[in-house]
């Protein structure tokens, strides 16, 4: 299968997929035929203002192979450049997708990340949705940079064409750039939150939510912590309210 060259929309000087989740699968499906390194990453207005006010993490997000509108506000910001994308493709349920093509393909999964009790809940559940899917290894997120060849090591070792990492945004997506080529897994992705989902820890929004674009409501009302991170949302909106008046400043 041939990759589609991607369509996309500039956003700050990120370039965001306006693929739908339909054919974001089917160009993830051909980057695994590929057998590159491929990094994709789940943007959403967080991550943007970072980017922006952090030049390592700017290029660590402009290095990846994809960029894919998870947040509401990037869908939003994209509308009022006047070239809005297809649909919100959310990281969660793009996980599950590839899932549901790799019981097709017999497609091999490394899942990296959170606490040894939720990966492993994690994996056993993800087992039992998707027999098809070999799940090839699990490690939790709790390693330093001094752990960091062994952990590559053993991914190298059962040679995924999936790899899943949740240690927080501002440490999954770094880490993946900083040794995507070590790694030289197909389709790497971040997915924050989604083990503690899929475990059971923790629930997603309710549909309704997800409607209204508020599951970062939701979020915020289930961890108050949160509030900090979510500063950064007022601010997105400003910023792109204010280059309303003159698109090319999204670029």
């Amino acid at each position: 299968m041939q990759q589609q060259t991607v369509p996309t929309v500039p956003i700050f000087g990120l370039l965001v997929s306006r693929l739908d989740m339909q054919q974001t699968v089917a160009w993830l499906t051909a980057a695994v035929s590929s057998r590159r390194p491929h990094q994709i990453i789940t943007a959403n207005p967080i991550m943007v203002m970072t980017a922006l006010e952090n030049a390592d993490y700017m290029n660590v997000m402009r290095s990846a192979e994809l960029l894919v509108p998870d947040g509401t506000g990037v869908v939003w910001a994209a509308e009022v450049a006047g070239m809005p994308v297809a649909e919100r493709v959310a990281g969660f349920d793009l996980m599950h997708e590839l899932f549901k093509v790799g019981e097709t393909r017999g497609w091999k999964v490394y899942l990296l990340g959170s606490t040894a009790e939720v990966i492993q809940a994690t994996a056993a559940r993800l087992k039992e949705l998707y027999p098809g899917v070999v799940i090839c290894g699990i490690r939790d997120g709790f390693f330093g940079p001094d752990q960091d060849d062994e952990v590559i090591r053993a991914i190298r070792e059962v040679e995924p064409d999936l790899l899943f990492v949740a240690r927080g945004a501002d440490t999954q997506e770094p880490w993946i750039a900083r040794h995507k080529e070590r790694l030289n897994v197909p389709v790497m992705m971040g997915v924050g939150g989604s083990f503690d989902v899929i475990s059971g820890k923790s629930k997603r929004a309710p549909v309704v939510f997800q409607k209204l674009r508020l599951e970062w409501f939701y979020r915020l009302l289930k961890e108050p912590s949160r509030y900090k991170r979510m500063l950064a949302l007022p601010k997105f909106a400003v910023k792109v309210l204010r280059a309303r008046e003159n698109v090319t400043k999204m670029g």
